[in-house]
């Protein structure tokens, strides 16, 4: 379960050549969230590939990240708000 659907965070750090990066649109969720393990292994990997890279660009998404590197269906399940019922 969610913390709140539109809670994200985003990081910033140094890559290995000196250069500053920002990664927007993480998702906070809980431990006991079924998607938890999947976001922070995917993150990982992501801030890894960030770290060694030779690009130019200094912020990523990693909400776009995701939308190709998992299936639709855990993508919708992480980002995807609830709708309120009668506005409420």
């Amino acid at each position: 379960m969610r913390i709140d659907s539109l809670l994200l965070k985003s990081l910033e750090f140094k890559r290995s050549d000196g250069q500053k990066v920002k990664v927007t649109e993480i998702p906070l969720l809980k431990e006991d969230d079924p998607h938890f393990f999947m976001a922070s292994l995917r993150l990982e990997i992501f801030l890894k590939t960030l770290y060694c890279s030779k690009r130019k660009k200094n912020v990523y998404s990693f909400r776009d990240y995701l939308k190709r590197a998992l299936k639709w269906q855990d993508y919708l399940a992480i980002y995807q708000e609830e709708e309120l019922k009668h506005n409420a």
